[in-house]
């Protein structure tokens, strides 16, 4: 009996610590949804402190497939000239951009100073390359572009904003090319990839300044609508649009080309 007690104790105490853990996980989703009625509102809680680490988690989060999807920008670029990359982070498309053109002049371009700081500091070899600390929305450089580039960017913004912004920098013939997460249509990639962000949240306990970027970024991604808002406003404005969905609907590209 005295065992049979204290094996009926430890169960409680463990089904009210798992309980206390699920109830925190709802309160701090719920409390950073709260506070950022503005998707960029979430920039600061997301980057501030994660620049040295970003590049690692980028590549495993993504089980590598980071590098496929900005291969698939690159297939987009041929003998552009002048290219700017918006939301540059660290500079890993930046890199890629001056490999595969290595005769063009790279802007590259983010809101979070300690990102651009790193990126200088990862790509100084690279004489083509220069850096701006800047906010995409308020893009404001009295310079033209044949190629404006953006990994990561789109969920953030105001697709009206953004692609105004970016047709005033564009060369006419010049190319935007968007890239972000989606949220898949079919049920079963569905039910992975929610799965997926919940092992995610579990190893924000071991790398904390990714923590709150675990917990939020799944409910941005499953109520961003960015692919559709940014394929009507770029063919509003006149652009010739093309889109396509990669890795089982859990990200897409969208290129948006200036013809007049």
């Amino acid at each position: 009996m005295f065992i049979i007690s204290i094996n009926i104790k430890q169960l409680e105490i463990h089904v009210k610590k798992s309980f206390e853990k699920q109830l925190t996980h709802k309160l701090e989703k719920q409390q950073l949804i709260m506070n950022s009625k503005n998707p960029k509102d979430l920039v600061p809680t997301f980057f501030t402190d994660t620049a040295n680490s970003y590049d690692k988690i980028v590549y495993w989060t993504t089980f590598g497939e980071d590098n496929a999807w900005k291969n698939k920008i690159l297939k987009q670029l041929s003998s552009e000239k002048t290219v700017l990359d918006l939301a540059c982070g660290t500079g890993i498309l930046t890199k890629l951009i001056a490999d595969k053109i290595p005769q063009s002049t790279i802007i590259g371009l983010d809101i979070t100073k300690n990102y651009i700081e790193k990126a200088k500091e990862k790509l100084k070899s690279y004489k083509n390359i220069s850096f701006v600390n800047q906010d995409a929305e308020k893009l404001n450089l009295g310079k033209k572009f044949d190629c404006i580039t953006a990994s990561y960017l789109p969920k953030y913004c105001i697709s009206d904003v953004l692609v105004k912004k970016c047709i005033e920098h564009l060369n006419i013939g010049g190319k935007i090319i968007l890239h972000d997460f989606t949220y898949p249509k079919n049920k079963f990639v569905r039910k992975l990839w929610n799965f997926y962000f919940d092992i995610l949240y579990l190893i924000g306990f071991f790398v904390p300044d990714w923590k709150k970027v675990f917990v939020s970024l799944p409910h941005l991604i499953r109520t961003s609508n960015w692919v559709t808002e940014y394929e009507n406003t770029m063919k509003k404005n006149g652009l010739k649009v093309y889109k396509q969905d990669l890795t089982l609907g859990t990200s897409a590209i969208i290129v948006g080309t200036k013809i007049i």
